[in-house]
């Protein structure tokens, strides 16, 4: 069974730097999709970034030019890295990995709170 588990989150001031990390187990890792997607309270859950195998990314409009996706497959881990945080940006950010279109697996998330 596909375990994600994510890590990197916290509080953060705006304009500050966070980057969170989703390492995978039991899978194997360079042929999946890997996303992020993230859910703020009383709102569904959107998708953050995705990265495919081949290391194609795209990103949600709302975090270009301030996210970057990335992943090492050596380590099993894709990284979201998220500069110039805004406060909309809070929210619990989970990782899934995916293949040929279905979803196979999601983390347990991890918060990130932008405040001052």
């Amino acid at each position: 069974q596909v375990q994600l588990v994510e890590s990197g989150g916290g509080l953060v001031q705006p304009g500050g730097s966070l980057r969170l990390s989703c390492a995978a187990s039991r899978i194997i890792f360079s042929i999946y999709t890997m996303g992020w997607y993230r859910q703020a309270p009383g709102k569904q859950r959107e998708l953050v970034a995705t990265i495919t195998g081949g290391s194609n990314t795209d990103l949600a409009t709302s975090v270009k030019g301030r996210f970057t996706i990335s992943r090492d497959n050596a380590k099993n881990t894709v990284y979201l890295q998220m500069n110039s945080l805004k406060p909309e940006d809070t929210a619990v950010y989970y990782c899934n990995a995916q293949f040929a279109g279905a979803v196979l697996a999601w983390g347990q998330g991890t918060q990130v709170t932008v405040s001052s």
